[in-house]
């Protein structure tokens, strides 16, 4: 049997993807290949267009292909030759049963019926897909193999409730609230500080008096005006003759006659003229204070920082809704307020920090102050410091409000690290109160994340604030108080990872879904094979 293989996300361009919603395909198909290489040839193809072309080449020569897209039904083509299996992620409890922008592949109970069989990641995704297809469609639920990929990790770092100290690295940054000088009064914009008017200062100013009004004076002003006025309208303006004479004869008597007329006169004649209205300007705010922008830290740099007491960690993408970082981190904060050896470390899969910085700042300085440390790491971690990550959790914590499988989760249990998590969507396969500190949940309306219609047509899940806090203080008071309790948990997480995700198991629901022969007959044909081409 040949598998054609093929992901949005390769390795050439997964250091770009991280954040997409594409990119943990890449993962599975990663973890999937080693067990495809046991029961046949698997070739990795970079488009779909070029699966057709490799698969007659191969039929050419009598070989079985099977393609194999680790991509959303929607992104999958159901139009090949080769014949077609979709890999499905998905954390809803429906799967889109109609289309929209008028594109059927939108649909995927259609897609999927077309290639007339899925693989699905969990057995909540294969239940969504027989509620849309029946109950006899071909599902085959298959978790990733992980299980051994950790036997070095559990061989060098063995686990212990409370962390004696681990030095951590990460090519980038981090967010530390023990160096941040977190405030509350760092989110209010600064008043300014009023000055006092400064006191006047006298200026001596001299004053010119005007001439007295004589006769001779009274004269020239009216001979001026006079003179003026016969000007203007030698000049033209006989068009606005009224308002010529009386323009002049006003400036004639304000100057040179007034003070002649009697001054209860002079008060008759103010009342009779109309006022003016000044037009009404309405009072200018003041202009706003310039907001500096938030100055980002590099992130090109090789960090390193300490963790140690009892360590909670989590790896998430925060520009993911789903994820519900926001109360992992306020129930953590307000569960340990009093607590300096608790810490939460955060490994954010985000390629720009930009997105999150400020919102994880201001949430912090919302919290403080606490005793506590969350510390968020932003940059690249290679498989080494990944390592050294697994080996110094005492807990895992997962408050998502749905997940199509959860391969952060799943690795740190295969790891032997209890968790903290609720009990629905793809966990419902691996998650109980024998490996776990169960946060209780509601289902709540939800959108298929891709229908750019936004309509309601699914269900999520909401996790309990409470609830998650309360797991917090059992699970620190279990580390803290009942290290055999803790081991018993440590040992079941590992337990339930070999059941569930061992490369046997994994591998054996593969040949009976697609009716392989078994290994030994394989690699019997394949020795034949390689005796008659001698």
């Amino acid at each position: 049997m040949n598998f054609i293989l093929y992901s949005d996300v390769n390795d050439g361009s997964i250091s770009q993807s991280l954040g997409r919603p594409e990119y943990s395909y890449y993962f599975v198909l990663k973890a999937y290949r080693p067990v495809l290489e046991s029961l046949g040839r698997v070739h990795v193809v970079q488009a779909p267009d070029e699966v057709d072309r490799l698969y007659h080449e191969l039929r050419l020569k009598g070989e079985d292909c099977l393609f194999l897209s680790f991509t959303p039904p929607q992104k999958t083509l159901f139009d090949l030759d080769c014949p077609t299996v979709c890999v499905v992620a998905w954390e809803f409890d429906s799967i889109p049963c109609e289309y929209w922008d008028d594109d059927p592949r939108q649909d995927w109970s259609r897609v999927l019926g077309r290639h007339g069989r899925v693989i699905t990641l969990s057995s909540h995704t294969a239940d969504a897909v027989r509620r849309a297809l029946g109950e006899q469609f071909p599902v085959l639920v298959l978790p990733t193999p992980l299980w051994e990929r950790f036997d070095g990790v559990r061989a060098q770092f063995p686990n212990v409730a409370v962390n004696p100290g681990t030095a951590l690295h990460v090519n980038g940054c981090i967010i530390d609230s023990r160096i941040l000088g977190l405030s509350a009064d760092g989110l209010i914009a600064p008043v300014p500080q009023e000055t006092p008017p400064a006191a006047p200062v006298a200026v001596e100013v001299e004053v010119v008096e005007a001439p007295p009004l004589t006769a001779g004076r009274r004269l020239f002003i009216a001979k001026h005006y006079l003179r003026e006025w016969l000007r203007a309208l030698v000049g033209g303006e006989w068009r606005r003759p009224l308002f010529i004479s009386k323009h002049y004869v006003r400036q004639c008597y304000r100057e040179g006659l007034r003070d002649q007329v009697p001054e209860r006169l002079r008060a008759l004649m103010a009342k009779s003229r109309p006022d003016k209205a000044l037009p009404v300007v309405p009072p200018q705010p003041a202009p706003e204070p310039e907001r500096p922008q938030a100055s980002l830290p590099a992130t090109d740099q090789q960090v390193q920082f300490q963790v140690e007491g009892v360590v909670y960690v989590s790896v998430f993408n925060p520009d993911d809704g789903r994820k519900n970082w926001h109360q992992l981190i306020t129930a953590f904060c307000w569960a340990m307020r009093d607590v300096e050896d608790a810490t939460l470390v955060l490994k954010m899969t985000q390629n720009d920090l930009s997105t999150y910085y400020v919102e994880m700042l201001t949430l912090l300085s919302q919290l403080s102050p606490f005793s506590c440390r969350v510390v968020a790491m932003h940059g690249y971690l290679d498989d080494e410091e990944f390592a050294r990550l697994y080996g110094a959790a005492s807990f895992y914590v997962n408050a998502s409000r749905c997940e199509g499988l959860c391969l952060p989760l799943m690795e740190f249990m295969a790891c032997g690290k209890p968790v903290i998590a609720p009990r629905h969507t793809a966990m419902l396969d691996y998650i109980d109160e024998e490996v776990a500190f169960v946060v209780a949940s509601s289902q709540e309306p939800a959108i298929w994340p891709q229908d750019s219609r936004i309509l309601f047509r699914t269900l999520r899940h909401r996790p309990d604030w409470g609830s998650l806090k309360t797991a917090y203080q059992d699970s620190y008071r279990m580390a803290k108080e009942n290290p055999a309790g803790y081991q018993s948990m440590s040992l079941a997480a590992a337990r339930r990872m070999q059941q569930y995700s061992s490369f046997a198991s994994v591998q054996g629901r593969l040949r009976d879904f697609f009716e392989l022969p078994p290994a030994s007959e394989i690699d019997g044909a394949s020795s034949l094979a390689v005796a008659g081409n001698a």
